[in-house]
């Protein structure tokens, strides 16, 4: 009304009235346009989104064993002390000098964000913060407990402008509440940044021109990056935030596996052997030599003594698996393998070890929500562990989605408790006393041995091909009973559509064929009496095609 009003009568106003309008105009937009931004808006990271820690000139120092997960790099500068990152790590080199821009852009847009509140420079002691752009003079510090409260709005963004250091206390903390991210949370600092032992710190953290050191047990969800100055670390847990358009990590497409399915133990070329009690559920086998000393009563699965069609169609569907995994291009070069482990955190990713690898302690595998995720570790060398090392499967990870492919022996040393699928090539494989398998141990050539260990593989076999197992718990085409058997069996055919030219075939502990009889009826019994107590193996085919396959039992009379 006010616009209308002076476009109408512009001709009967006097000039001084015109300015006074013109001021007064000029002052609304500009009170409007400082309302708009005083809520603050999320800055464009660009490559810095990328980086857990980076300065852009300075030394990058680690002690201890930090943890941690994201890109970690200085334009200028050393890096010294760090073990394996879950991340690149980038020295002077074309990403590193991108963030450097990047960063400096970033600073540009917190520096110039208009503060909406004027806060006292000692943050924390229950303290709690809304959404909004806060600006501190001087020198700041934290302890206890500093909340931001989104109120609700999970794109709320809080920005904390300090002109002057920052010290984060020992146990202090920062708190997320009402949907509060932390990708959501901006410090800018015009000093150096201090986390003392213990504090745990959430949001992406800029010094301008000075230095940022991380004391022992610190936790960030977040960055810190320096304009310049020198980063230092000790024995932290540092991880990039997820959220705000942070990419969706689902890993590569798992392998197609075939016939390996249904298999927990395998070797194309080699003896399969075990020694004291161990228990697998799967089907244990070698497509060249003997498989010997499992114990058939404590196989939830197809021992395969000798050779044989299963045998073959899961050799020439691991080297497929093979060639799959080993083909896949790496996201992420692990650069320590002797430290691989030591609870490292891992994300889903390919990874590569580009030598013989040393599993210790535990090693951590996050799939961050996604029970799809996919995981495929490549080693470019041999596998050992430490006595006692472990994989731990957190949010989501599925065993099913874990793959290993190693060139090399593998030795998975006692008790031991190792999550995956181990494809290894060339090489012998010892799953030594006490230890629990839960996945499959396969080698293209090379000997398998166990010692009183637990294998079960990943649920999932179902009959994709001629010679695959159906597994437990799905539906069988024919039911045979009972089993412990005594003087007869019954075979029941519960799907007449699927068998066609079909016969029953059954064999002893050693593999040999003992009788076949045709399946023309839905129900027949045999008398089996003359067969002594042990361990029988089936098998169903039709048209000369292995459709289903177990074992049976037989009791004395």
């Amino acid at each position: 009304m006010l616009i209308h009003a002076c476009s109408a009568s512009r001709g009967n106003l006097t000039l001084t009235q015109m300015k006074r309008i013109s001021t007064l105009l000029l002052a609304m937009a500009i009170l409007l346009s400082s309302q708009n931004l005083s809520f603050g808006q999320a800055p464009n990271l660009g490559t810095t989104a990328n980086f857990v820690i980076f300065t852009t000139v300075g030394a990058l120092t680690n002690s201890g064993i930090s943890q941690l997960t994201g890109n970690v790099g200085t334009n200028s500068g050393s890096i010294t002390g760090f073990g394996n990152v879950n991340g690149v790590m980038h020295n002077g080199d074309g990403a590193s000098a991108q963030c450097a821009s990047d960063l400096l852009n970033l600073y540009n847009q917190l520096n110039s964000a208009i503060p909406t509140f004027f806060i006292a420079p000692a943050l924390g002691n229950g303290q709690s913060l809304s959404p909004g752009v806060y600006s501190i003079t001087g020198n700041s510090t934290l302890n206890q407990g500093l909340s931001f409260d989104a109120k609700g709005d999970e794109n709320a963004v809080f920005i904390v402008q300090i002109q002057g250091t920052l010290s984060a206390g020992a146990a202090s903390e920062i708190i997320l509440n009402n949907g509060a991210l932390a990708c959501n949370i901006f410090w800018k600092v015009e000093g150096v940044v201090s986390m003392a032992p213990g504090s745990k710190m959430k949001g992406t953290v800029v010094a301008n021109n000075a230095a940022i050191n991380l004391s022992s047990g610190t936790t960030l969800e977040g960055r810190v990056l320096s304009t310049s100055g020198a980063i230092g670390i000790n024995a932290v847990l540092a991880f990039t935030p997820t959220g705000c358009g942070s990419p969706v990590l689902s890993g590569p497409i798992a392998p197609a596996l075939g016939a390996t399915e249904c298999y927990a133990l395998f070797s194309s070329n080699g003896e399969v052997t075990n020694m004291d009690t161990s228990y697998i559920k799967g089907d244990v086998g070698t497509n060249v030599g003997l498989t010997t000393g499992f114990n058939p009563l404590n196989v939830n699965g197809m021992i395969h003594p000798i050779p044989d069609g299963s045998t073959a169609a899961c050799a020439a569907d691991l080297l497929d698996v093979y060639t799959y995994l080993n083909t896949l291009d790496y996201d992420i070069e692990l650069l320590y393998p002797a430290q691989f482990g030591n609870d490292l955190v891992l994300t889903p990713h390919t990874y590569l070890l580009n030598a013989a690898t040393t599993l210790t302690g535990t090693l951590y595998l996050n799939a961050e929500g996604d029970e799809n995720a996919v995981f495929v570790i490549q080693i470019n060398g041999a596998l050992s562990t430490s006595t006692y090392s472990k994989i731990v499967l957190l949010n989501g990870t599925q065993i099913k989605n874990v793959f290993w492919k190693i060139e090399g022996a593998i030795n998975i040393n006692d008790y031991s408790n190792f999550i995956g699928t181990i494809v290894g090539n060339n090489g012998a494989i010892n799953l030594k006393k006490g230890m629990t398998l839960d996945g499959r141990a396969f080698t293209t050539t090379g000997a398998l041995k166990t010692t009183g260990i637990t294998a079960t593989m990943p649920l999932g076999c179902i009959p994709t091909n001629a010679n695959t197992l159906i597994a437990e718990n799905t539906f069988e085409l024919v039911s045979i009973f009972p089993n412990p058997f005594k003087s007869s069996i019954t075979i029941k055919v519960n799907d007449g559509l699927q068998l066609k030219n079909a016969e029953l075939k059954i064999y002893n502990f050693m593999g040999q064929e003992l009788f076949h009889v045709p399946l023309y009826d839905q129900i027949s019994t045999y008398n089996t009496s003359y067969l002594i107590r042990g361990i029988y193996f089936y098998k169903v085919l039709a048209d000369n095609n292995i459709i289903q396959s177990g074992k049976l039992i037989a009791n004395d009379m």
